[in-house]
């Protein structure tokens, strides 16, 4: 499965198309974030979730039974079978993901930033009041140790669109920071609900024409 990146600066875009398993180099000496645009991945129902190495788009989907061991170099996985938490990997110490309470992973707000003074840790399935049902209005902050980039640390965030409940969920979109150790704004990609806006409106027109083939 192919992957595709955009690489934003400032107000320009470049749009980069990168195969699962290629590696990642940052050449730019400044800040550049990577966005992957909308993937709209699912978080299966499951002990496993989703695994994903964030710099190739490489996943363990569609298998729910496939475990991460499979996706080499995953940095989050997002999963739960009953409820919605968050597994880290191995490094880097001390846990993946932006925390707003201990073993909770925090719902950021739109502009919010993921830097080296977030506090990170990992997801209880237990804790999930600040995520949003019926909703894309849910963002994750993580880090990450780029292994393709020598074994840097980047910052980096996630959207997740909820159903009406939370084992129905999608992972929407997600952006890091190129350049190591820099801080990254929480800035989804300005189609996003435009495009979701315009599919809630084609399930809307598809429902009513049943309806009316009916009558």
């Amino acid at each position: 499965m192919q992957a595709q990146f955009v690489f934003s600066s400032a107000r320009t875009a470049v749009a980069l198309a990168i195969g699962a398993g290629a590696l990642f180099a940052a050449t730019a000496a400044h800040a550049q974030v990577v966005s992957s645009g909308i993937v709209n991945l699912a978080i299966p129902a499951s002990t496993n979730g989703l695994y994903l190495n964030v710099v190739n788009g490489a996943n363990n989907l569609p298998a729910p039974g496939t475990a991460g061991s499979t996706v080499p170099g995953w940095d989050i996985n997002p999963w739960g079978g009953t409820g919605f938490g968050f597994f880290s990997p191995s490094a880097p110490l001390g846990g993946a993901y932006v925390l707003s309470a201990p073993s909770t992973v925090g719902n950021l707000a739109p502009g919010a930033t993921v830097s080296g003074a977030s506090t990170f840790g990992s997801g209880a399935t237990a804790n999930t009041a600040q995520w949003l049902l019926n909703s894309s209005d849910n963002f994750f902050g993580f880090r990450f140790v780029n292994e393709a980039g020598g074994g840097s640390l980047h910052y980096g965030w996630a959207q997740i669109a909820f159903g009406s409940t939370l084992t129905n969920r999608t992972l929407v979109q997600y952006a890091f920071e190129a350049t190591p150790m820099t801080a990254i704004a929480v800035v989804p990609e300005p189609g996003t609900y435009a495009l979701m806006s315009l599919g809630l409106l084609g399930v809307a027109a598809a429902a009513r024409r049943r309806m009316q083939k009916k009558d």
